[in-house]
């Protein structure tokens, strides 16, 4: 019989562990019995470094349910260390696993139609929202932009999905095998080549706290995800450079023709507009190659991506 784990990375979330986990606990019992699951499927909750009584409450479920478990990290290393943290633990004995986020925006009744899916051969489950509605304008049109971004990119992404999806053992095994620390998991599942399924839902406003993911926050991932998938930014530096170097033997015609004709006219404007335009092209290009030597310096110091201070097994 097949044992499933759902992982619940948690930031400061005691707002909604309470509510949220005894949910999860009562759709799991009613998948393992439904699908034929093993009796000791279980919940795995990594505590992201909270600095509220996140940990407290995950002690108090686990002392309430054994198989609700618990991971805790010394420090915030960051949601995706945290998803990996919990597929790394849970790969030891679940056949599959699914990532939800603690707040169930994403919606945990879905988790059965998943299991289905997996059980007819699906290796990789995809949630996908059906719309974002309950979005803001901006937060909508800036996602709908990222993906469309990557997708020119030439990045496999699934649009509309985030963290919410189910991966067969051997997905998970494989995706392990991936080390690098500048990681951006949704980018890299769609590369592992299982069969994959999909589920649609509509995803729900947090039911209490607040978003962990503000505009900054947002636009470092996105970032972090552009920087981590492809190398497009730094080729279009090149296509840039080149075009600049095009422009500007035409200036030197240009100006060749002006002198020959007598039609020089003496000005700043000219010369400053260009000054400015190619310095800051300049300093865009060596901001740009310099995240990428950053990221590779981080990923040759070979450091941990996380450290565990405790566990709940």
């Amino acid at each position: 019989m097949e044992k499933l784990t759902i992982i619940v990375p948690a930031y400061n979330e005691m707002a909604v562990l309470e509510t949220s986990i005894p949910r999860l606990w009562t759709i799991e019992q009613q998948v393992v019995h439904t699908n034929h699951l093993d009796e000791q499927s279980d919940i795995l909750i990594v505590d992201d470094g909270s600095t509220d009584t996140t940990w407290a409450i995950i002690q108090q479920l686990h002392q309430q349910n054994p198989l609700v478990r618990g991971l805790r990290f010394s420090r915030n290393f960051g949601h995706q260390a945290a998803l990996i943290a919990g597929m790394t633990a849970a790969i030891q004995t679940a056949d599959l696993m699914v990532t939800i986020d603690a707040d169930l925006q994403d919606d945990p009744e879905k988790i059965a139609d998943m299991v289905i899916l997996a059980q007819r051969g699906a290796d990789i489950v995809y949630g996908v929202r059906n719309n974002r509605d309950s979005d803001s304008w901006f937060k909508r049109t800036t996602a709908q932009t990222f993906y469309g971004l990557l997708k020119k990119l030439g990045v496999d992404l699934v649009p509309n999905h985030a963290d919410f999806r189910l991966l067969s053992k051997r997905a998970g095994q494989a995706f392990l095998t991936y080390s690098e620390r500048n990681v951006f998991i949704r980018g890299l599942i769609p590369r592992l080549g299982f069969p994959t399924a999909k589920v649609y839902y509509k995803r729900t406003p947090r039911m209490a706290g607040k978003s962990k993911y503000p505009l900054p926050k947002m636009l470092a991932f996105a970032w972090d995800g552009i920087t981590s998938l492809t190398i497009a930014p730094v080729r279009l530096i090149l296509i840039l450079g080149t075009l600049a170097c095009l422009l500007s033997a035409g200036m030197l015609i240009y100006s060749v023709a002006v002198h020959l004709l007598g039609l020089t006219v003496h000005g700043w404007s000219s010369l400053m507009v260009s000054l400015w335009f190619m310095g800051g092209l300049q300093m865009i290009s060596l901001g740009v190659i310099g995240e990428y030597i950053g990221k590779l310096t981080t990923e040759v110091k070979h450091r941990p991506r996380y450290t565990i201070r405790s566990r709940l097994d």
